[in-house]
Parts: structure tokens; C-alpha cells; sequence
């Protein structure tokens, strides 16, 4: 996107492109969820109720798709079944923005020019706000500057200021985590955490169970069981697989990868007592 004729792009900073996704859940609850997405990432806690996972960006590093498509993608795919939200963070050499999914509700996000100019619907930061449980009144005056012109304000400030009201939901970001900074920097500031781990792809069978263990573990077990449990898999399977398809079609990683975790988890769902009477 280009900004107003005025606006001077040789006074913006160049910037490498960079993510981060926010899980407002436990690493151990996270890190089953985050193996499904078949790509690289390091997962460290963020405060008592949040984790964060720094992908590696090879879809966008690649030059195979732009940064925010690939990570709404993700967030869908990790939100979709989960109980708990996912917040994309990205940012390239011209724009910045945050992608929310949450379930099967469909996803609400926002953007900023390099220098900071909004082009987002005010609508959208307020549906951010609720379905994060955010104060509507306190939070929401935080908010509400970010969706106007600042010109003392670029992108990545904006995503800072974005940080900052979630710091008060109890998100705390590992140092080093800043909006603006390359894939490799990021990774770096949390390698050397204790509390981090390398998230990897180690086959469906590996990765089928331990989508098994989280749920058993935290008592959604018997959840799995019933007709209800047996609607929501319909519904996944109905959506994961044309969604699989679509993202075929488009050349979408992103959305491949969504619709091929919503595919696993409606068959995950209708197969599990078959599962465990194997085991």
C-alpha cells in the first residue's frame, strides 16, 4: 500500500519482515496445537496466562507469500478448537498490523501504514477488545488512539502501544520481543530462555498424540464423547476441507494449513474412542 502524497518514504526506517503469535494459554497447552502447523518455532511463556511462539518465517522469507496472509493462517488454525485466543503480530517493509482469531468466529484485524497511518475500521479494534475480555471502558481508551493519525507514531510504534494495553490482561513478552525486528532477532532473544522450547514437525502419529494427552490432561476427555462432540467434528471436517482446498487453489500455505488442522481435529473427534481402545 502506498501512503499520501506528502508522506516521505525515504525518511521510514527499512524494516525485515517479522511475527509473533500471542496464545492466551500455558506452553504445555500450546506447544501440541503449535507442532499441527508443521513449521519451525520456538514456544516461551509470556506472563502467567499467555504464551508466545516465534516462528522461523520461511513461507515469507521465501518470498512464497506475504507475512500477514500466512500468519492469519496460523492464528485460524491454532484458535480454531482451542478454548483459548490466538493474536498474530506481523509487521514487513511497508505495513504493520494484528490478526485475532478466536474459535470459529471469523477473524478481526487491523493495519498500519510504515509511518503509522491507520487504515483499519474503528469497529474492528472494538470487537478486538471484547473478545479478549478487555476493560471497555479503560482498555478501550488506550485503544482508540491507535485507530488515529499520529504523526509521531510509525508502525511498529503502533504495535507497541497495541502491547502495552495487553500488558494489563497480564501479558508479559519476553525482553527482546520488539515489533519492527527481524525474524532472526526475535528468535534470538528467546532461544536462550529456560522456559523455551523447539517446536517441530515429528509426524502425524507423534503429533495426533500428544493432541490426545493435552486434551486428557486438562479433563476434556469425556468432552470428546457424545453427540455433541460428534456435531463439532462434523463441523470441522465440513469446513476444514473445502477451507484445505481453497487454500490449494489460492497457492495459500496459511490456509492449507488451517483447513488441514480443522481436517485432523473433526477426525480426531469422531475417531477418539476408537483411539484410546487401541492404546
Amino acid at each position: 500500500m502506498s501512503t499520501d502524497p506528502g508522506d516521505s518514504r525515504d525518511d521510514l526506517p527499512s524494516r525485515a519482515p517479522g511475527a509473533l503469535l500471542l496464545c492466551r494459554a500455558r506452553p504445555d497447552s500450546v506447544g501440541a496445537a503449535a507442532r499441527l502447523l508443521r513449521e519451525p518455532m520456538l514456544l516461551a511463556g509470556a506472563g502467567p496466562e499467555w504464551s508466545v511462539l516465534v516462528p522461523e518465517g520461511r513461507p515469507w522469507r521465501d518470498g512464497a507469500e506475504p507475512v500477514d496472509r500466512v500468519l492469519t493462517g496460523w492464528a485460524t488454525a491454532l484458535a480454531v478448537g482451542a478454548p483459548w485466543p490466538v493474536l498474530a503480530l506481523w509487521w514487513d517493509t511497508d505495513r504493520s498490523g494484528f490478526t485475532l482469531a478466536s474459535g470459529f468466529r471469523r477473524t478481526v484485524g487491523y493495519e498500519w501504514l510504515a509511518n503509522g497511518t491507520p487504515v483499519g475500521e474503528d469497529e474492528a479494534m472494538r470487537t478486538f477488545a471484547a473478545r479478549l475480555g478487555l476493560d471497555p471502558v479503560l482498555d478501550m481508551q488506550s485503544l482508540e488512539p491507535l485507530t488515529h493519525s499520529d504523526p509521531a507514531a510509525d508502525a511498529p510504534a503502533r504495535v507497541r502501544g497495541l502491547i502495552a494495553v495487553l500488558t494489563r490482561a497480564g501479558l508479559a513478552l519476553p525482553a527482546g520481543l520488539e515489533p519492527g525486528r527481524s525474524v532472526d532477532l526475535l528468535r534470538d532473544a528467546v532461544r536462550t530462555r529456560p522456559d523455551a522450547e523447539q517446536i517441530e514437525w515429528t509426524g502425524w502419529r507423534a503429533a495426533v498424540g500428544a493432541e490426545l494427552d493435552v486434551v486428557e490432561s486438562g479433563g476434556l476427555g469425556p468432552w470428546l464423547r457424545g453427540p455433541r462432540a460428534r456435531t463439532l467434528a462434523v463441523v470441522q471436517l465440513a469446513v476444514g476441507l473445502p477451507l484445505t482446498a481453497w487454500g490449494v487453489r489460492h497457492r495459500s500455505g496459511g490456509w492449507i494449513t488451517a483447513g488441514a488442522v480443522l481436517t485432523l481435529r473433526g477426525a480426531l473427534g469422531l475417531a477418539y474412542d476408537r483411539l484410546r481402545a487401541f492404546d
